[in-house]
């Protein structure tokens, strides 16, 4: 793939968004950049005259963004995404720098739309929005003042997205398809249900088995074939077992 073209698979996914002008800025940030897909997770307000003024030329990505009622519908088809989160998260993966992150992200397009994801003016990402991600990301900014607007946050990404695209793409090796992200969810539920009917998980007392178990798949990142073994072998445990 031409590495500029790896910039149609991104899409850039603001969840909550509060003020409709931080839309219309984050459009305009993308479409400075190359970035088409906005998906926008239940927003306070849009469409919005104000997001159309603060976009500024970007009504295309406006009139083309889609507006899903959930973080799992914006991510469901996708094979990797990122939660842009200032702070450090119990039981996350290690978080990456922006411009790391970028080389990262956009050599994850060979496998299909990948997503960044951006939380709440104010409140930011929830750690449950941050667990649905693959990867947890940082701007390394001015520790005595590190406060970011939504549009500003969304400009930073999008440059060093652009950068990390013109790049010469290196030679890959053939790799097995990527699960996605729905696949890798209906694992998790899959595997839930599994320890949960067993007794090793105590849905009452639930500790926090899950969230690590989550984290080591993460950190493993299945290909979707891998993701059917291990839910056949589920399926398999489940089962009565059989007398002699």
């Amino acid at each position: 793939m031409n590495r500029p073209l790896a910039l149609d698979r991104i899409r850039v996914v603001l969840s909550r968004t509060s003020h409709p002008g931080n839309i219309g800025a984050a459009a305009r940030a993308m479409k400075t950049m190359g970035l088409r897909q906005l998906w926008l997770v239940s927003p306070a307000a849009f469409p919005d005259e104000v997001a159309t003024a603060r976009a500024s030329g970007a009504a295309d990505i406006l009139e083309s963004a889609r507006v899903v009622d959930t973080l799992e519908g914006a991510l469901a088809d996708t094979v990797f995404s990122v939660a842009l989160t200032a702070r450090r998260r119990e039981l996350s993966l290690p978080r990456m720098h922006a411009r790391d992150a970028a080389l990262e992200i956009v050599g994850r397009t060979v496998d299909g739309d990948v997503a960044l994801v951006f939380g709440n003016e104010t409140s930011g990402m929830t750690n449950e929005e941050v667990g649905l991600c693959s990867m947890p990301v940082t701007i390394p900014t001015n520790a005595e003042f590190s406060s970011l607007n939504l549009g500003a946050a969304v400009q930073l990404l999008a440059y060093e997205l652009r950068m990390a695209a013109l790049q010469p793409l290196p030679l890959q090796d053939l790799q097995a398809e990527p699960a996605t992200h729905a696949d890798f969810e209906g694992f998790m539920a899959h595997l839930e249900h599994a320890v949960t009917l067993s007794g090793f998980h105590d849905p009452k007392n639930p500790k926090r088995l899950l969230p690590r178990m989550r984290r080591m798949f993460n950190r493993i990142r299945l290909e979707k074939e891998e993701v059917a073994i291990l839910r056949g072998m589920l399926t398999t445990f489940e089962q009565p077992k059989r007398r002699r």
